[in-house]
């Protein structure tokens, strides 16, 4: 029993660490940009010794992927919370969660994460792999609901939903620089809609 206890405290000691580095990685990175931030400034803020990251993280990068890979699937569960509301009807929950997504994407850093540091620290095909498992997963099942349905026309699911997603990152880009949420809202849902009109 005592071991028991004992693993288990071990891994939420390590659990935490990790959780400490994450986040203090997060803010940096936000605040000063990848390129900017030394990990001596990421253990000083997370409180805990180089060593500490560097057995949980091979390098700076392999935290950076943590951190990018922790806001795709927190934009990925707002938009499921959003459209599960919606699971009788695919078309009302595809815009649901279209509209989640921007909100989402809201949160102080996130656009600078996903859409420009990531893809340039890490790769495009590194993001596009990280997108399959979170966003573009989403919208994926979405817009399949919506074929199924017959409420659209079926086309191709993985090229739409690249094609679709990269309007979405755009917008979230032109959003971010000040541009008006509710203009691209409106332009987003006429692509949609137009995408019903196609299968009546």
């Amino acid at each position: 029993m005592q071991a028991t206890k004992t693993r288990r405290s071990n891994k939420d000691r390590t659990d935490a660490t990790r959780a400490d580095l994450i986040a203090a990685a997060r803010k940096l990175f936000t605040e000063k940009s990848y390129a900017e931030t030394g990990t001596p400034e990421i253990v000083a803020a997370a409180g805990v010794t180089r060593g500490a990251l560097y057995h949980h993280f091979a390098d700076k990068q392999a935290l950076f992927r943590a951190v990018v890979e922790m806001e795709a699937k927190a934009v990925a569960a707002e938009i499921e919370r959003a459209a599960e509301r919606f699971d009788e009807n695919p078309g009302i929950a595809l815009l649901a969660g279209s509209d989640a997504y921007f909100t989402a994407m809201r949160v102080p850093g996130r656009t600078r994460l996903l859409l420009l540091d990531g893809p340039a620290v890490l790769g495009r095909a590194a993001l596009d792999e990280m997108d399959l498992r979170h966003g573009n997963r989403t919208l994926r099942e979405g817009l399949a609901a919506m074929m199924d349905a017959g409420l659209i026309r079926r086309l191709p699911v993985e090229p739409l939903a690249e094609l679709l997603g990269a309007a979405f990152d755009r917008a979230a880009l032109a959003i971010e620089a000040g541009s008006p949420t509710d203009d691209y809202l409106t332009a987003l849902h006429a692509i949609i809609d137009g995408l019903a009109q196609s299968a009546k």
